[in-house]
């Protein structure tokens, strides 16, 4: 699917919405409430392809799960009991989603049987080695196709000791943490180099609201007492997405005399992507938090460059990458090692995409530099199949110059975070063809 954006000139961006929710923090919930083993109501949820991949396992699993425009229901009572009278692998299908992969290959190690985890496009070329290399410590069989899906997952899941490398991904740790507190024996996780911290934030802090505790020794020392039960909060919320919203504040930003406030937004949320607003205020942006809105309103004529290290929140470079290019001067974003093994090769498809847009934009392996100021120039861009790239690509278009047509190849990839998108983009002024 193809889709055009534009912002008309000296047309700025105004309006308010509301963020869809994390598919971060949704997915742990869903998890958690499948670990929980009682029935629980999910309110505020965003329906979208990683979402819709970890229903679909619980279902797999035995959940009973009933859906509405404005809660999820899951009814786990007894289910994992009678799972574990499986004689056959239960197969999996994960989409393209990475959390769901490694988060529930740890969770179903919990069942003493054989589970087949399935993937789909971009997800079968990522690597899955470290699965096989985290969970074999604590006594899971696994297997895999050469390190990538489909990962079969036999064995069960005990307590003890081990010492993992957490520089590619925390996804795995996230696995662990929410699924030893209920197994057999205490466990210690040594982790070196963690990335991504905020995210082991948000893991531990839904665990606790589910009625488990994981002690947390700086990030590099994890202790987690075994045979701790979660009990279902009953209701519980899905928070607002700052992934999400990073695109709608951008595209805000980039607009002359733009403006927008975005409702559904915790200011004191543990996601890693709230950092945007420390970076949209070094770019001399006016914010206002009120309760859980966001007001972003831009007043200068020129935003400043900015330097910022993404290593614990690699998700916010294609936002990042649009916001240089509308700033005046050299910015420059760290940590571009955590950009290799995403929906696509971020680091090459942003520097091929906003090449195209004629931005100067280079890459040393670590830092990616984007000189920005002169605003884009109309061109026919490609999301790579990646849902962040394609909404860096649209936010870009919001250019203080004004007036930009961008196309974009295969758009749909949206909706595997952030469905209504393109509809919000209309919805604050923005031009929206297919």
């Amino acid at each position: 699917m193809k889709k055009s954006v534009q912002f008309l000139k000296n047309k700025p961006c105004l309006g308010k919405l509301k963020a869809p929710s994390s598919k971060s923090a949704l997915q742990r919930i869903i998890a958690l409430s499948w670990l929980s083993q009682g029935e629980t109501k999910i309110i505020n949820p965003v329906c979208c392809n990683d979402v819709n991949a970890a229903l679909g396992i619980i279902k797999s699993l035995g959940a009973e799960v009933s859906e509405t425009s404005s809660a999820i229901c899951i009814d786990s009572r007894g289910k994992m009991k009678k799972l574990a009278e499986n004689k056959s692998a239960v197969k999996l299908f994960c989409g393209e989603s990475g959390l769901a992969l490694r988060m529930f290959s740890s969770i179903v190690s919990l069942n003493n049987c054989c589970f087949e985890f399935q993937a789909a496009g971009s997800l079968n070329k990522r690597p899955s080695s470290i699965i096989a290399e985290t969970l074999s410590l604590f006594g899971v069989k696994v297997s895999d196709n050469g390190g990538f899906p489909p990962v079969c997952v036999c064995g069960e899941l005990t307590g003890g000791f081990a010492e993992i490398n957490g520089s590619l991904s925390s996804q795995i740790l996230t696995g662990l943490l929410l699924s030893l507190p209920v197994a057999k024996g205490n466990s210690e996780i040594k982790v070196n180099d963690l990335k991504s911290k905020p995210y082991i934030d948000l893991t531990i802090d839904l665990a606790k609201k589910f009625g488990c505790e994981i002690i947390n020794n700086d990030y590099s020392l994890f202790k987690i007492n075994g045979e701790q039960k979660y009990k279902s909060p009953e209701v519980i919320e899905a928070e607002g997405d700052w992934s999400s919203a990073s695109f709608l504040l951008v595209t805000a930003a980039l607009s002359n005399k733009g403006s927008v406030e975005i409702d559904n937004l915790d200011i004191d949320s543990k996601q890693a992507d709230k950092a945007i607003i420390e970076v949209l205020s070094a770019c001399g942006l006016k914010i206002e938090t009120n309760n859980n809105s966001i007001f972003l309103k831009r007043t200068n004529p020129a935003l400043l460059p900015f330097e910022f290290d993404a290593s614990d929140c690699p998700d916010l470079f294609p936002p990042l990458v649009a916001l240089a290019s509308g700033c005046s001067g050299t910015s420059l974003i760290h940590g571009v090692e955590r950009l290799k093994h995403k929906e696509s090769d971020r680091e090459s498809a942003l520097i091929e995409e906003f090449s195209k847009a004629g931005i100067d934009i280079k890459s040393n392996g670590k830092t990616i530099s984007v000189v920005g100021g002169k605003g884009i120039i109309s061109f026919k861009g490609n999301s790579h199949n990646d849902h962040r790239i394609a909404m860096a690509i649209a936010s870009a278009s919001a250019s203080a110059i004004g007036g930009v047509k961008v196309e974009i190849e295969n758009a749909e990839a949206v909706e595997k975070s952030y469905p209504d998108f393109f509809n919000d983009l209309i919805l604050i002024g923005g031009q929206v063809d297919e």
